[in-house]
């Protein structure tokens, strides 16, 4: 042991091999802690959520109205609206007993990611889930407990960008109606040098509005997950 002292300070070089072992845990711990923000949104609904309200607003073709951190900022509190019960549940089942200290960590962890698997298991689809465990050469399971973890993720990603973007289709079209109606009259009317997109938008908002649109798309985006 070797000690190095300082006014005020004292460094000790070398140690006990439970000291390196306690800090490789911490520094493990805080480079999972600076990737949670992206693991939640990856196996929650934020992903659809987002992506919808983007096709929302590129469909009105209003520019940047509403602003990225409005529609960022309601996709992640219709998310945690979501994803309430789960949460609820891992705080209850998992969270609670581990500051209780009646659960270790590596228990609280396997009872935590069920409600989350739970979830992703409702909303995953079977080809989506048979394609990672084919091309990972997994045994095929029996039951949802005999999926990894690794490959539900990466299964439940896809499934939920597929979702999106069929509703995003779905909510595109009546715009596009509008936009063809308009552009046929232009055409008509000799105008073709005015941008059909100019003379839409007012419709095409009109059209949102009086369709109560927002209630109508959080609607069907808080049943899509039921």
């Amino acid at each position: 042991m070797t000690s190095i002292t300082a006014p005020g300070v004292q460094v000790q070089l070398g140690g006990a091999g439970s000291d390196n072992q306690t800090a490789l845990q911490f520094f493990l711990l805080l480079t999972v802690l600076s990737l949670v923000p992206s693991i939640l949104m990856m196996v929650t609904s934020f992903v659809r959520i987002t992506i919808v309200l983007s096709f929302v607003r590129n469909a009105i073709g209003a520019q940047q109205m509403p602003p990225n951190q409005v529609l960022v900022g309601l996709a992640l509190f219709l998310s945690l609206f979501v994803m309430a019960p789960t949460w609820q549940r891992i705080n209850t089942d998992a969270l609670q007993p581990y500051l209780t200290n009646q659960l270790p960590a590596d228990k609280a962890f396997e009872v935590g990611t069920q409600p989350l698997r739970e979830f992703m298991f409702k909303q995953v689809r079977e080809r989506d889930l048979a394609l990672f465990i084919q091309i990972g050469n997994l045994p095929q399971p029996s039951t949802q407990a005999d999926v990894p973890t690794y490959a539900l993720v990466p299964a439940f990603m896809i499934s939920e960008l597929k979702t999106a973007f069929q509703m995003g289709f779905l909510i595109m079209v009546p715009f596009l109606v509008i936009d063809i109606v308009v552009s046929s009259v232009l055409m008509s009317m000799g105008m073709m040098m005015l941008p059909p997109a100019t003379i839409s938008l007012p419709f095409k908002l009109l059209l949102f509005v009086m369709a109560d649109g927002w209630h109508l798309i959080v609607h069907s985006l808080i049943t899509s997950f039921s």
